[in-house]
């Protein structure tokens, strides 16, 4: 009678000493693992889970306000510098790694609408409803040693008054040029009193201003007639306008992809254009339920968060339809003003109730510094996920969010009303000759026309 045992030898396994690598031998035939994409489904599935219990995104809330925050901006060259604005005139110098006010810079006297930073770091540009532009030195010693040092205050280098009020300000990525926007669009130098170059089309007002990130000469504006309006510096009028039936409070460009550019519509909507063809939008980013107020881009391209009055902030994929996130707190009213950090780590948004809120880009991270074996843990976590996606119970899992009653109720009375359009529609054109009425795209039923 033959008996089958396993024999294996300790000296195949066992190391010889305590520094050596442990022996590990793998046999990858597929035929002796019938279970294998069974185990690998459960682990998606508790990875998901898992996701779900870690998700923590708020880190904390920056106070010191007075006002609703109406602005922000970051420093291109300090990663922990943030600026805020508000609508008592009070303008601040934060550090996000302690959460503490470095510098105020007293001196408006109405609303600041726009802030915006220079391309080495060094000049803050504010701008606000008292008709002034100021320039003020950023105090970058302060950043470096920011301890209890809230009552710091600085005086502006330089005070341009104008003739209107402005509603914002964008600064050259790589230059010496500012732009403000309000009554028309006008271009400024550090060194100069007066605009260098104004730029108007039509009688409205211009409501956002934002340069191209990979060509300098070229911005992008939006207006109150409902207008996106792209300009060239080395051109004496401006360039090309698009129409939408909706107004768009804000706009931003991808840095990765410098043509493309995102618009945040009053119509609870965010549209992503090409600028070489706005005749229809390449994307439509949906989900908010109301007017999406403010949106930026992280420095990868990859993704970018927007503010809404609804009381949410949302983070959406750059090619994707609905939000992969939602964030919200009971405190946090309507959100004026959203920003990625330079690292694309954290969101840092501004709000009606005077604070200043930092959130996590991707709510479950872990902070701090992980260890090679917890890194490896979670790739091998994002991998299974995504290689079991698009499984019902898995995607039901990642899609599900809690959401406020508020915003639950105005989201199902928001689907109830769209349905009721489009069957409103649908009969429309059954009882219409036929081919009297075309369907038409979403991406092209808000567009107007299109003007050059």
């Amino acid at each position: 009678m033959k008996v089958k045992v396993i024999s294996r030898s300790a000296d195949e396994f066992t190391r010889e000493r305590s520094q050596d690598l442990q022996r590990v031998y793998h046999n990858y035939d597929p035929t002796l693992r019938p279970q294998e994409k069974a185990v690998e489904y459960v682990r998606a599935l508790n990875a998901a889970k898992l996701e779900k219990i870690f998700a923590r995104p708020f880190i904390g809330a920056m106070d010191g306000h007075r006002d609703g925050v109406s602005c922000m901006a970051k420093n291109p060259n300090y990663l922990k510098g943030l600026f805020s604005g508000s609508m008592d005139g009070d303008i601040r110098l934060w550090d996000i790694a302690n959460r503490k006010t470095v510098c105020q810079y007293p001196g408006h006297q109405g609303a600041v609408r726009g802030l915006t930073v220079s391309t080495d770091g060094r000049i803050l540009v504010s701008c606000g409803t008292d008709s002034t532009v100021r320039l003020w030195n950023v105090p970058v010693a302060n950043l470096t040693e920011s301890d209890d040092s809230s009552d710091n205050s600085a005086e502006p280098l330089a005070v341009y008054v104008w003739k209107n009020a402005f509603w914002a300000v964008d600064h050259q990525w790589d230059g010496d040029l500012f732009a403000t926007s309000g009554a028309q669009v006008d271009i400024w130098n550090h060194n100069r009193s007066q605009p260098v170059n104004s730029f108007q089309w039509g009688t409205e007002t211009v409501i956002s201003v934002r340069f191209n990130p990979g060509e300098p000469n070229v911005l992008a504006t939006t207006a109150s007639d409902r207008s996106i309006v792209l300009y060239d510096l080395r051109m004496s009028s401006p360039a090309r306008k698009v129409i939408m039936r909706t107004k768009c409070n804000s706009i931003s460009w991808n840095p990765m992809e410098p043509m493309n550019f995102t618009a945040a519509n009053e119509d609870c909507n965010c549209y992503s254009y090409d600028a070489r063809k706005l005749d229809e939008a390449k994307y439509v980013h949906m989900g908010h339920e109301s007017a999406v107020m403010d949106i930026d881009y992280s420095p990868t391209g990859r993704e970018f968060v927007t503010g809404s009055y609804d009381r949410t902030i949302r983070i959406f994929q750059y090619n994707g339809g609905r939000s992969r996130e939602i964030y919200h707190t009971k405190r946090m009213q309507r959100v004026f003003c959203v920003k990625f950090s330079c690292d694309a780590s954290y969101v840092i948004s501004g709000s009606d109730d005077t604070n200043l809120r930092l959130w996590k880009a991707k709510a479950s991270e872990q902070l701090g510094v992980l260890h090679p074996r917890e890194r490896r843990k979670h790739d091998y976590h994002e991998a299974i996920k995504n290689r079991y996606k698009h499984l019902p119970e898995i995607k039901r899992i990642v899609r599900h969010r809690h959401l406020p009653k508020p915003i639950y109720k105005a989201a199902a009375l928001r689907r109830t009303m769209i349905e009721a359009e489009r069957r409103k529609a649908e009969r429309r054109k059954a009882h219409s000759a036929p081919g009297s009425i075309v369907n038409e795209q979403l991406r092209k039923k808000r567009i107007i026309k299109e003007v050059e």
